[in-house]
């Protein structure tokens, strides 16, 4: 009996043991990462009613699998606005801060992880709305990763279950740590300072013009003309079709004609809006302000899609009014995947379609008036903010 005890008292301590040596491990895992983080600088707002003021952090340290990125150009999307400001609460959307704002990135890769296959140092990448995703899930296996069915990590704003369920920081700064797999490859050839907003602006608007198998010679609509629909606009244009774009102002009239469409309705003049029922095969609503989405559905033609990809506070589609408009098709799109990512990006490039861009230096004044034009619907399209002059 004695011997059995000595026994088994030591395999309790060669139990104990390795479960130490593995603690200790972990430990020393966990302060060599702590240790390797990555020093970032930008831009954050600490409440919802605040101003930008320069803000110094840390990213997480360079994995095996990552790449750090030198941030070149950071575009201004509505969104940040929406979340900066906590205004997207009813959709379950709660801001932490302080927020540094950002999922339009282009840059160049300075560091990679030794697993690292599709990236090398010198390279041009530009990473969009998320940053991670299980990859094992059947959304991530469909290349829906925005759909995550275990949770996507979102470029910022978003808590990173994989490092320590920190909250991410977004690109209105000088650098970013993602893995290489939700990173995009942009050609040396590309126009780098445009490419930034193709990463939500060029895939929210490609990614549903596909999905309805838009083709050539069809009839379409483009419900609001700033940074989303300019883009919609191109790319449609690029198909065939017959584009109309409807907005509220008279100043993108001229720029919708020479971007290809074949007809501007301001929303205002209501001797523009009549006779257009049942008329469009495909619509796509990238309007980010509250409006009433049924007079869209009512211009349809039986069997057309609309798709809804701007984030109003408040629009409701009423359940009667549809039931009247039979066989009409209303769905909405949250950006892409990643393989479909950098589908839209290879042909943009290849094409020569680019978001028009207005170029702000990096400083906090700067982009507080930018959000300010923003909000007011005072920029064309898109503000890019130039990191490389961050001081």
């Amino acid at each position: 009996m004695k011997k059995v005890s000595i026994l088994m008292l030591a395999g309790i301590i060669m139990i104990s043991s390795v479960s130490m040596n593995q603690l200790n491990a972990q430990n020393m895992n966990e302060v060599k990462q702590s240790e390797n983080r990555v020093p970032a600088k930008g831009f954050a707002v600490h409440s919802h009613d605040d101003h930008f003021h320069t803000y110094e952090f840390s990213r997480h340290a360079v994995g095996d699998n990552d790449v750090q990125i030198e941030i070149l150009y950071a575009g201004i999307c509505h969104s940040d606005l929406h979340a900066a400001w906590d205004e997207q609460q009813e959709q379950g959307l709660h801001a932490t801060y302080p927020m540094v704002p950002g999922h339009e990135i282009a840059g160049r890769v300075v560091k990679t992880g030794k697993n690292v296959t599709r990236f090398k140092v010198g390279d041009y990448a530009g990473i969009g709305c998320m940053v991670n995703a299980c990859g094992k899930c059947s959304s991530c296996k469909a290349g829906k990763e925005q759909f995550c069915e275990n949770g996507t990590v979102f470029t910022y704003n978003s808590i990173d279950h994989y490092h320590g369920n920190e909250t991410t920081k977004g690109g209105y700064s000088n650098n970013i740590v993602v893995s290489e797999n939700f990173a995009v490859r942009v050609p040396e050839n590309a126009a780098i300072e445009k490419v930034a907003p193709l990463l939500c602006a060029g895939i929210t608007t490609w990614s549903p013009i596909h999905f309805s198998n838009v083709k050539k010679g069809d009839k379409v609509a483009v419900a609001g003309y700033g940074g989303l629909g300019h883009m919609a606009v191109q790319y449609l244009v690029d198909l065939g079709t017959d584009v109309t774009v409807f907005d509220r102002t008279e100043e993108k009239r001229k720029d919708a004609a020479r971007m290809g469409a074949i007809r501007y309705i301001n929303v205002n003049n209501k001797e523009e809006m009549k006779g257009l029922g049942g008329t469009f095969d495909f619509i796509i609503s990238t309007i980010p302000a509250n409006y009433e989405p049924i007079q869209y559905v009512a211009m349809l033609k039986m069997g057309g899609e609309m798709a809804i990809v701007g984030l109003p506070d408040k629009s409701t589609l009423n359940i009667a009014d549809m039931a009247f408009l039979s066989q009409r098709k209303v769905y909405g799109s949250l950006i892409g995947g990643i393989k479909e990512t950098q589908e839209m990006l290879d042909y943009s490039v290849a094409h020569g379609i680019y978001p028009e861009v207005e170029i702000i230096k990096a400083d906090a004044a700067e982009i507080d008036k930018a959000w300010h034009n923003v909000s007011d619907g005072e920029v064309k399209f898109r503000y890019v903010i130039d990191m490389k002059t961050l001081k």
